[in-house]
């Protein structure tokens, strides 16, 4: 009889009421332009958690679930599998029996490890389905793997390892090295743990008696076990050399890019070093490309500002602008809005310094300051290759404010950003660098200030009674917040006791109005633009978005405040 056909994992997760239609559609259509399966959009997109796709694709291929992070699975059974054969194919013997041996894997598609392990094992292979997540804590635990126990790591590297830092070696006897050397795998270890504690950058700063090394987790640095002073030098060479830098200068900043596979994907870091008094400090921000490309409908937004967004780039001209301090998530705005215009009857040119994530079917361009090519050049240049769309990573200059403002008069949509702390005040920051009034109140479109604020942690967050006080801080009532919940942090295990995990956007939406064209024509001051927005424009202002993610429990009265500024 012919084989049952196997049901698709949409209609299951469908079925199990994880996902809607809308939600699968929207997938579906990421899947078709990103190229990756439709589980991974699922979870890019947040429409469904690993552990729910994983139990879901167990379901679609009749295979247990399991858990292998929970509960003690026998040495006897362990050690049935080489150490070498785990790490590399990522799987776990689970049970074993006299015939067979069930194995936990995360892709139940890899039926050329199951062939491999029944020649090796003798026996009947059977499979399992786990998650990436469980599986990597579950190998840390049986087999001791990089364990996060940095420390003790620290105190293993003896004096004979520090050879690996002379200043004389050469770039191509580095690359003969042996991955195992300790200094290599140290690097390693504080790279992988970065990726694991859901790090955006990584500081490794030198001072009087150690190195601090901290993680940058939800826009805060969290300190780590620190290496002594004795491997500052070999840390640094080490990564000075996997970045392309000249190990023996160490004068002068440096900047660099490396590229790793780490954790089954494909990872970027951008690493500057810049010497400081007790030796080179670098920083490297982590460029991870599943978690940076995302769509406009996760990033945040109010329902009322999300339709304004969405209107506001789908218009024929005009510029809009992103603002807010660096790190603040711009960046992911403004890559997801042209993902949105991303279409074949669609031409779209970026200058960006640096390119940070390739998107297919936009052209990209990279400012060098060294050879001339900087933003203004490059903006000049693109509007002779007839674009419909344009993104300028930064306005920074007239020159560059001024190209930017006759393109958008001239029939193109552009994108850019500015560094001010507000909406408003970036109408008088384009003035202020002597461009003419009149060409601002007539090419702005728009401008979207924006930061990032931490969401609480679901698994402890706690309902509790702000005082009178609290609710003042961020412009609440208190007699009419009496019967609304509010959550405060608490710290678990799953937030690694921070209260907090994951982040999402507060937004400040200033559309041009006519009433806005005239005072900013006739040179107006902040306040009183900032006073019309919100009068005629119906703008919320930082704090106000802030106050709608208190009251919907996805963030605490304490992290509005640390984000946003005094109400105004």
């Amino acid at each position: 009889m012919a084989e049952q056909k196997r049901r698709r994992l949409g209609s299951i997760l469908r079925a199990l009421g994880i996902i809607n239609d809308g939600q699968l559609k929207k997938a579906l259509a990421y899947q078709q332009e990103h190229g990756v399966k439709l589980g991974e959009a699922l979870i890019q997109m947040q429409f469904a958690t690993t552990v729910q796709v994983t139990q879901a694709l167990a379901r679609q291929f009749s295979l247990p679930f399991v858990d292998v992070a929970q509960g003690n699975i026998p040495m006897e059974v362990i050690e049935c599998i080489p150490r070498q054969i785990v790490e590399e194919k990522q799987i776990l013997p689970v049970k074993k029996t006299a015939r067979s041996v069930i194995v936990a894997m995360t892709d139940p598609l890899d039926l050329a490890t199951l062939e491999d392990l029944r020649f090796l094992l003798a026996c009947d292979v059977d499979c399992a389905l786990t998650t990436p997540a469980s599986m990597q804590e579950a190998i840390a635990k049986y087999y001791n793997i990089e364990k996060s126990n940095l420390e003790d790591f620290y105190e293993q590297v003896t004096a004979a390892d520090l050879d690996y830092t002379v200043d004389q070696v050469e770039e191509e006897d580095v690359e003969e090295e042996d991955d195992d050397a300790p200094v290599i795998r140290l690097v390693t270890l504080i790279i992988n743990e970065a990726l694991k504690n859901r790090a955006s950058d990584i500081h490794i700063e030198p001072l009087a008696n150690r190195i601090r090394v901290r993680y940058r987790i939800d826009g805060v640095c969290q300190e780590v076990d620190s290496p002594p002073k004795k491997l500052q030098g070999p840390i640094l060479s080490r990564l000075k050399i996997m970045s392309d830098m000249n190990i023996a200068e160490k004068r002068i900043p440096q900047d660099g890019r490396i590229k790793l596979t780490l954790q089954g994907r494909g990872i970027d870091l951008r690493v500057s070093s810049l010497p400081c008094y007790h030796g080179e400090s670098v920083v490297m921000r982590i460029l991870d490309k599943e978690k940076a490309l995302v769509s406009l409908d996760i990033l945040g937004f109010h329902e009322s500002d999300f339709e304004r967004f969405q209107r506001i780039i789908k218009k024929p001209n005009g510029i809009f602008l992103v603002t807010g301090p660096t790190g603040s998530g711009k960046t992911t705005t403004l890559y997801a809005a042209l993902q949105e215009l991303n279409r074949p009857d669609v031409k779209i040119i970026t200058a960006e310094n640096p390119v940070e994530y390739n998107i297919t079917g936009i052209n990209q361009c990279q400012v060098r300051h060294d050879i001339g090519l900087n933003f203004a050049t490059i903006l000049k240049a693109m509007l002779r290759q007839a674009p419909n769309v344009v993104l300028v990573g930064e306005i920074r200059d007239q020159e560059t404010a001024e190209i930017a403002i006759q393109a958008a008069l001239t029939g193109h949509l552009v994108f850019s950003t500015l560094h001010t702390n507000d909406a408003p005040s970036s109408l008088t920051r384009i003035i202020d660098m002597n461009v003419k009034p009149f060409l601002v109140s007539s090419a702005v479109q728009a401008v979207l200030a924006q930061r990032l604020i931490r969401k609480i942690c679901p698994h402890c967050k706690e309902q509790y009674v702000p005082d009178d006080a609290e609710l003042i801080s961020v412009g609440l009532n208190p007699d009419a917040t009496r019967h609304t919940r509010i959550y405060r942090a608490v710290g678990c295990d799953q937030c690694k006791g921070v209260g907090y995990r994951g982040r999402m956007g507060v937004y400040e939406m200033l559309e041009m109005s006519p009433q806005l064209r005239e005072l900013v024509f006739h040179q107006a001051s902040t306040i009183k633009i900032r006073d019309e927005a919100k009068l005629s424009g119906g703008m919320a202002t930082l704090q106000e978005d802030g106050v709608r993610k208190i009251l919907a429990g996805t963030t605490t009265i304490d992290e509005v405040l640390r984000v946003t500024h005094a109400k105004h």
